[in-house]
């Protein structure tokens, strides 16, 4: 059975290297980027499956991310991030992103 591809876009190398640690585990393919920027341009490049994305990235914030991606892909999105506060959760909800679970830390946008 083919795994899907995921992109991981996560700035703080230690948070990164933990994601595809597990990925690579689980014998996931992944592609990594450090920055909003190349993100976009990972998945115009490589068509990932699912997008792991943090919002606080040092270049774009991560929902211009989510806003740019879906301009021409309909890639699920999901967001994973320390921010907490409501307004980070509705700009992300507002760009595309969709709630799986009102109780968790992360929006899935489909």
């Amino acid at each position: 059975m083919k795994k899907f591809q995921i992109l991981v876009v996560e700035d703080d190398a230690p948070v990164r290297n933990l994601i595809t640690t597990t990925l690579r585990a689980h014998d996931y393919r992944f592609i990594t980027s450090g920055t909003g920027e190349g993100a976009v341009m990972e998945v115009a490049s490589h068509n990932p499956d699912i997008i792991l994305l943090d919002l606080g990235l040092p270049d774009i914030d991560g929902v211009e991310v989510i806003r740019r991606v879906r301009s021409w892909s309909n890639v699920p999105i999901i967001v994973i991030s320390a921010r907490a506060e409501d307004n980070d959760k509705i700009d992300a909800l507002d760009a595309g992103a969709q709630s799986d679970d009102s109780r968790t830390a992360c929006c899935l946008a489909a």
